[in-house]
């Protein structure tokens, strides 16, 4: 009995080129993907002396169940880094605004507690955050369908 010779690979077929729309917002992405983050960091330091990372850590916190995290899930919650983490919550520490504890069922493990300051500096810098979010991106998406873009950026990042 022989053998069929075997089949050459399909070549993959051709992608359709971009179109104008899709190639403007293509080559939007980096932009937004940088500016936004170091523009909202910018408003926060100023208005707040508080940047953003350390914004996003109390928030997070915030909303965890009963305002702690273990530090590598909260890294992963934040985007950073274990050891990065570990700095920002040692800034955060030094402020009053988030305590380290042993984990209770692992107690190599440190869970990071937002703290009653925490919470309330959190709170005073709202009002900041949301108008800086506002008027840098919010406010230049009128007439699009935010649930909409939200799936679709939602997609987006769980493919990545």
């Amino acid at each position: 009995m022989t053998t069929p010779p075997p089949v050459p690979p399909v070549p993959p077929a051709q992608p359709e080129p971009l179109t104008a729309d899709e190639e403007a917002l293509i080559r939007a992405l980096p932009r937004l993907i940088y500016a936004l983050p170091r523009a909202i960091d910018a408003d926060m330091v100023r208005e707040q002396q508080l940047p953003l990372i350390e914004w996003i850590t109390l928030m997070r916190l915030s909303e965890a169940p009963q305002r702690r995290m273990r530090m590598g899930e909260l890294a992963v919650a934040c985007e950073l880094s274990l050891s990065g983490m570990t700095r920002i919550v040692t800034v955060l520490e030094r402020q009053g605004w988030v305590e380290r504890l042993r984990c209770d069922a692992d107690a190599r493990g440190l869970n990071a507690v937002l703290t009653d300051a925490g919470l309330a500096r959190l709170e005073r810098a709202w009002p900041s955050n949301l108008a800086s979010l506002r008027r840098h991106f919010l406010d230049h998406l009128e007439g699009v369908d935010l649930a909409r873009l939200a799936r679709a950026v939602q997609n987006v990042a769980g493919n990545a």
